[in-house]
């Protein structure tokens, strides 16, 4: 179950904080270097709000400015260096991601819920590109459409779960994305029973997965490990008589490795 959090309106809540983070989370693929101009529009922040934060990160030593331009600077990578660092389990599932990749030839992940986000903590890649984007440690994709994110959020309270439901909007990917809040609650219910999920084709076209949600040995989740395919290359069968079990087996192995 998700802590609680702090609202805006607390006394308690830090708003410099919560925009200085606001202003690096603003970059990303599509935006790695953003005028001054470019950063409040993306924020929504008035032009000196933004400046004075910009200029703060760049004190510190998070945002680099180049002419009239802004861009994040290698020392944010500490951030996530942080979580990687504080979750001592990593170098645990990363071997155990490798050996999927060794044994079958496939890419396999980990990731954890993030908002209504699955985030890539973790990952053994394959030769084989999958996706048009390059799938990386720090990627984020829709929970909703991917199998990772569909068995974490099949790990929530019915509450989180419906709240999650109601927030979103789901959008169509390809032909085969669900867009029925109904259905997908449906298929997530039934995730929660059988304890895996497989999406076929949902976000990409050819793009074929399936994930296991992963505990450490107290019981606790520790996120979700995938197996992503080519659907050319491997039927849904497969994903059930060979994928599957080995799948299991890890998080069984991660369960009785991680305390």
């Amino acid at each position: 179950m998700q802590d609680e959090g702090l609202n805006p309106d607390d006394r308690d809540f830090v708003t410099a904080l919560a925009s200085g983070l606001e202003v690096i989370l603003a970059f990303d693929e599509a935006h790695p270097r953003m005028t001054l101009s470019e950063v409040a529009a993306r924020t929504g922040m008035n032009r000196a709000k933004a400046r004075r934060f910009l200029l703060t990160l760049h004190a510190l030593g998070y945002v680099r400015k180049q002419g009239r331009s802004f861009e994040l600077a290698p020392k944010v990578l500490q951030l996530g260096y942080s979580f990687l660092s504080a979750n001592n389990y990593r170098s645990v599932i990363q071997q155990v991601l490798e050996d999927i990749t060794a044994q079958i030839g496939e890419s396999a992940s980990l990731g954890v819920l993030d908002g209504d986000e699955v985030i890539y903590v973790a990952r053994s890649a394959a030769s084989h590109r999958l996706l048009a984007i390059t799938l990386s440690v720090g990627t984020r994709l829709p929970a909703a459409h991917t199998s990772m994110g569909r068995v974490l959020l099949s790990q929530l309270p019915d509450n989180e779960l419906d709240s999650f439901l109601q927030r979103i909007t789901l959008e169509r990917h390809t032909d085969k994305s669900i867009v029925d809040k109904a259905e997908l609650k449906r298929r997530l219910l039934e995730i929660r029973q059988q304890g895996y999920a497989i999406v076929d084709q949902e976000l990409d076209s050819g793009l074929r997965s399936l994930a296991v949600p992963v505990f450490n040995s107290s019981g606790a989740l520790l996120g979700g490990i995938n197996i992503s395919t080519n659907a050319a290359r491997v039927d849904i069968e497969t994903l059930h008589q060979r994928y599957l079990p080995l799948l299991q087996e890890k998080a069984r192995q991660i369960r009785t490795t991680v305390s």
